[in-house]
């Protein structure tokens, strides 16, 4: 499996669920207002976790891809894949309404897209449809999402294997987040070079422990 994150909340993931079969994800590709430059992707599936410019960009994707925008399961090219309800803020959706969470399961690995999550804290029934991650996709740049602090509770919630963080200060965004460095101070980690993308199979994974992966914008 390969992760590609093309910025905000914006990824690729790149899988072979089964013997020569290749399948594209792309997850909410974000408009050109956003101030970031728009990348060419080509999908077989199109997630979007809800109704916002910067995370609903449909016609930023080529390939004519089965589109998926709520909650629900879906079995799509061997891909198994689940919508979670919640909400986009900490007023159960009262400002900025719902999004939805992600999890994508394929070549024994089980990945989580967080999605514009706002809530203090997961529910319980939330976690208990998120199960267990191996792989954690999670806003981290406050205002209009969790931010550094919520994000360490929530990545405590999960307890992931592999911690990617998503939606914070970019060069060029015109939208105001934190900054990666507040996060990862959170954590008590230091930053480390961002890789271009993540490429991993399930023997890979780390056995005990969290590990947190700084990918680079693509």
């Amino acid at each position: 499996m390969q992760i590609i994150w093309r910025g905000q909340s914006f990824f690729q993931i790149l899988t072979v669920p089964l013997k020569d079969v290749s399948v594209s994800l792309a997850i909410d590709p974000f408009s050109e207002n956003l101030g970031l430059r728009v990348p060419q992707v080509s999908a077989d599936i199109l997630l979007i976790t809800h109704d916002h410019s910067d995370h609903n960009n449909v016609k930023a994707v080529q390939g004519s891809p089965f589109l998926i925008d709520g909650p629900g399961e879906y079995e799509i090219k061997d891909v198994s894949i689940q919508g979670i309800p919640a909400f986009h803020d900490k007023s159960l959706g009262k400002e900025r309404g719902r999004v939805t969470i992600y999890t994508i399961e394929s070549e024994g690995l089980k990945v989580c897209h967080l999605a514009d999550f706002g809530q203090k804290e997961l529910f319980a029934e939330q976690i208990e449809d998120i199960g267990e991650v191996d792989i954690l996709l999670i806003p981290v740049g406050g205002d209009y999402t969790i931010g550094s602090q919520e994000a360490s509770k929530i990545i405590g919630q999960i307890e992931p294997k592999i911690v990617i963080p998503m939606h914070y200060q970019l060069p060029k965004l015109k939208v105001k987040l934190e900054s990666l460095d507040k996060f990862l101070r959170a954590l008590g980690e230091k930053a480390s070079e961002p890789l271009p993308k993540l490429t991993i199979k399930e023997k890979d994974l780390p056995e005990e422990g969290m590990k947190t992966i700084i990918l680079r914008a693509q």
